[in-house]
């Protein structure tokens, strides 16, 4: 990704448009589709109005027949603070005015922090200097925070899917072992079929997420636009799926190598929202204003992109549906031309002949040489990765000094890393002893450790 110098444009922005607001939200239910409205405005003439549906599902029936939706506005507040982020970042406005909702200091400080390391690509990539106490003030109008939801959860399980690898793993594993269903925001080609396939064909809790064409008509004019924190916005709303399903756990899909950053000696991460960090800063803000039992944690944690490559393959039914280009997700195709086209090529290979590689992405990805500024950043001889959700440098060198042997000429990618000491250094090292090894940091319970470990030595 190309670094824009946008100095000027923030400056000039910041201060024609110093105030952005967080009016209020709105809530109603219709044919059984609960619909979440969100109300922004940009200094005194823009406004945005971004509406989220959640699909009906029968599992939705007991909460609905014994509670009434405004139990849930302390949660729909909060996912309207994490909505906000995606058009604040149009002009950086200096003020955040919060009028919609309670906040005190340490739910303050929770959103800066995310909303500043979240925007940390966006930062970067638009080549604006700030920092955490200087980017944006929040001002609420209300400090007194309201009673946490009181519910009744059963030990069910959420997994939230996308269509890729990771979450293909984490539903496989599992539904042995728990009542499970999978969460989908905007189903697209792989994601559906991977629930189909998964067994859970028209049974998935469903939301239909648009952003407001305002943002995208400032956008085309020349506004700021860049990265924001997906992955913090599924988990707001996997907070609400779990309340109105009575689900207790919710169980995401991300893995050690989120925590690497993309920018080399700096704390700038594309996956932050998937790091290990903010789902500590969550969860703790979960039990501390929204509700103390439900237990938000990512099963894969432990692991590595490689690790759960090698359990991924073991799946095969998924091989000709999954997807994680988000190049081609549109058409629901692998584009194959790249970052993280060549990325999941690359960490699949050590698992995967190469009939079955070119089956997935239409052609050998090793011999596209148009690929190699890629292939530099994925493996480390550069100082910033590729700004999407890859694995960290140690296992792509893993992964490629492992493909090696199987070729009899090398094609170019491949020609090129064995000339490089990275292929020297990595070529030694067993990808079985890599296989073995168990990140700590993790909030699994010790019986999904125990399944997790037990699955990856099978």
């Amino acid at each position: 990704m190309s670094i824009v110098n946008h100095v000027k444009k923030f400056e000039d922005l910041r201060e024609q448009y110093r105030v952005f607001t967080y009016k209020s939200y709105d809530y109603e239910l219709v044919d059984g589709n609960l619909i979440l409205t969100f109300t922004y405005l940009l200094g005194d003439d823009i406004v945005f109005n971004p509406r989220t549906i959640i699909k009906f599902h029968r599992d939705f029936l007991p909460f609905f027949e014994h509670h009434d939706l405004s139990e849930l506005t302390p949660l729909f507040f909060s996912i309207g603070m994490v909505e906000l982020v995606s058009y604040w970042k149009s002009t950086c406005s200096k003020i955040v005015k919060v009028e919609a909702g309670a906040l005190d200091e340490k739910a303050i400080l929770f959103w800066k922090k995310l909303y500043f390391n979240g925007l940390g690509e966006f930062f970067y990539c638009n080549a604006i200097k700030t920092d955490m106490s200087d980017f944006m003030q929040i001002v609420p109008t209300q400090t007194l925070m309201p009673p946490k939801i009181d519910i009744s959860l059963s030990e069910k399980t959420i997994v939230p899917i996308g269509g890729g690898k990771d979450s293909v793993v984490t539903l496989e594993v599992l539904r042995t072992e728990a009542s499970i269903i999978p969460m989908i925001i905007n189903p697209r080609g792989a994601t559906l079929e991977c629930a189909s396939i998964a067994g859970f064909d028209n049974n998935f809790f469903e939301i239909d997420r648009k952003i407001d064409a305002t943002l995208l008509q400032l956008n085309d004019k020349g506004f700021l636009n860049g990265h924001t924190p997906f992955s913090a916005m599924l988990a707001f709303y996997s907070l609400l799926l779990a309340c109105l399903s009575g689900r207790k756990n919710i169980a995401l899909s991300n893995e050690g190598s989120a925590n690497e950053a993309t920018v080399m000696d700096t704390n700038v991460n594309h996956q932050y929202s998937k790091s290990f960090e903010f789902e500590l800063d969550f969860r703790t803000y979960v039990a501390r204003y929204l509700n103390d039992n439900i237990n938000y944690y990512s099963f894969l944690r432990p692991l590595t992109e490689l690790q759960i490559a090698y359990l991924f393959v073991r799946n095969r039914a998924y091989l000709p549906v999954f997807k994680s280009c988000n190049v081609g997700s549109k058409e629901n195709v692998w584009c194959a031309n790249c970052a993280k086209c060549l990325f999941t090529f690359i960490i699949l290979s050590p698992f995967l002949d190469k009939q079955s590689l070119v089956k997935i992405y239409g052609s050998d990805l090793f011999y596209k040489r148009d690929l190699l500024i890629c292939l530099r950043e994925l493996c480390g001889l550069t100082a910033v990765k590729p700004f999407e959700c890859v694995g960290t440098k140690e296992e792509v060198c893993l992964a490629l000094a492992a493909s090696v042997d199987k070729y009899d000429e090398l094609p170019p990618l491949l020609d090129f890393f064995v000339q490089t000491p990275l292929y020297e250094q990595y070529k030694t090292m067993s990808i079985d002893d890599y296989l073995k090894r168990w990140n700590t940091e993790h909030c699994l319970s010790s019986h999904y450790e125990g399944l997790l470990k037990k699955t990856l030595i099978q």
